[in-house]
């Protein structure tokens, strides 16, 4: 079994934009603090599940964590 290796990234939610075509889903625009700045800005599906497993979805302002994982066999360790 192999284990994964994370990262948490501060983000939040700058707008919510809806779809041009009404087929396609609503997309939340997060900005991610730690990211170099011509990276920034993400666009996500804004459909999340709640503890109770009903479908919620992001606000304007909402502070959120962006996590990035990979499992180890992914990873090298960084060099001093």
């Amino acid at each position: 079994m192999s284990k994964t290796k994370r990262k948490r990234l501060r983000g939040k939610v700058q707008k919510v934009l809806k779809p041009i075509v009404p087929l396609e889903p609503e997309k939340a625009q997060i900005s991610v603090d730690e990211a170099d700045e011509l990276y920034r800005e993400i666009r996500v599906e804004n459909v999340l599940t709640d503890e109770n497993g009903e479908k919620v979805r992001l606000n304007p302002g909402a502070e959120v964590d962006v996590i990035v994982e990979a499992d180890t066999d992914a990873t090298t360790q960084k060099p001093d």
